[in-house]
């Protein structure tokens, strides 16, 4: 049952812990005692022991870690012509939070959507350069860019109609992935909230306030992330994962995947799926009923959240359990998120995150053999 070909039986989200030289390196360019040309030396430096360090615990897929990021979206969304920040958003009242006041940042369109230039590909490339293992691009999903303003947080000027926003906002992503194919890449995660955000009850009433609807909004955004992917090389794999908050060991939304299952295993043209299920609310695994012979899905089953280390007896009885509902052979194994989904990182330590990682490389292999 061993993998040739991503995902693999042993899979990591994307984001790690940042280093404390590097976070000191970015403290220094924000302060403007360093220019953006030795900060990005420090990136690459991290980089590059990050990469030997996943290579190191078993892990055939490598990222940077996001190292070159701030938060997990806006670092690459802002990049976008006609894409501003405007501030934060309420968050689920219900929600585990942190102690500082964090609401998610909210996006608006001002202006026509273009790809005026590569986003990831000198990233990538440096990561390529580095890896002895296959390359993996994390970039947020194309649907962050809607659900958290709607309506009104697109310019009537620039988007009258809708459908045009969606077709120009298709086009960027399929540009990007296009020069990221151009350039090597052959692995691709998309990062998506907002499916996940339409499975709990108060995100989806929040949906219906903001005037629209949470049950045709898992179809519209199928629809989207298809047309991103439209003309995809045969040889690019594509992952989406489905994240409800990472944000110091907290969360923002729960509930399980039953209200988008059909939609997000049979509409959209992706070929695996990277989904939490690390505490209760993720819900059971009866949705995986839903998932096609042809896909694959990565148990999010280790938490990236808290540092204690879960047993070996513990996830390989969530794995056994999860396979009554869908092959083994078509399940891997991963953290439910990344550690560090934005530059503060989660209540943990790097030594705490390796040790998840090894244990999730060491749980594969005796699962899978």
């Amino acid at each position: 049952m061993h993998r040739l070909n991503p995902p693999f039986r042993c899979e990591h989200v994307g984001s790690l812990l940042r280093p404390a030289t590097l976070l000191e390196a970015r403290r220094r360019h924000a302060a403007g005692d360093i220019d953006a040309a030795q900060l990005r030396a420090a990136e690459d430096e991290a980089i590059a022991a990050a990469i030997g360090k996943q290579q190191d615990v078993g892990l055939q897929c490598a990222t940077d870690g996001e190292f070159r990021r701030a938060y997990f979206h806006l670092d690459f969304l802002r990049r976008l012509d006609g894409v501003s920040v405007t501030g934060g958003i309420a968050a689920n009242p219900s929600a585990k939070r942190a102690d500082d006041g964090f609401t998610p940042p909210q996006l608006s369109v001002t202006g026509p959507l273009r790809h005026s230039g590569d986003i990831q590909v000198e990233d990538f490339r440096f990561l390529a350069a580095h890896s002895d293992v296959l390359p993996k691009v994390s970039i947020p999903s194309p649907t962050m860019v809607h659900f958290r303003g709607g309506r009104k947080a697109i310019d009537i000027d620039a988007y009258p109609d809708l459908d045009v926003f969606f077709e120009d906002l298709a086009q960027c992503y399929r540009d990007e992935i296009s020069a990221l194919h151009a350039a090597g890449c052959r692995y691709i995660q998309l990062d998506d909230t907002n499916l996940a955000y339409l499975c709990d009850p108060k995100m989806r009433a929040a949906a219906k306030d903001r005037g629209e609807d949470p049950d045709a909004l898992p179809h519209q955004y199928a629809e989207l992330i298809n047309a991103a992917l439209a003309g995809r090389p045969d040889d690019l794999t594509v992952g989406i994962h489905l994240c409800r908050g990472n944000y110091r060991s907290t969360w923002f939304a729960e509930g399980g995947y039953e209200p988008v299952a059909n939609v997000l295993f049979n509409e959209l043209a992706v070929d695996a799926y990277f989904l939490e299920y690390d505490d209760e609310r993720s819900g059971d695994f009866a949705p995986l009923r839903f998932v096609p012979d042809s896909k694959t899905v990565v148990l999010g089953l280790m938490s990236s959240k808290q540092a204690t280390l879960e047993s070996r007896d513990t996830i390989t009885q969530r794995i056994d359990e999860a396979a009554q509902y869908v092959p083994l052979d078509q399940l891997c194994l991963s953290p439910q998120c990344g550690f560090s989904s934005t530059v503060e990182g989660n209540a943990l330590t790097e030594d705490d995150q390796w040790a998840k990682l090894e244990q999730v490389v060491s749980i594969s292999r005796d699962v899978w053999r």
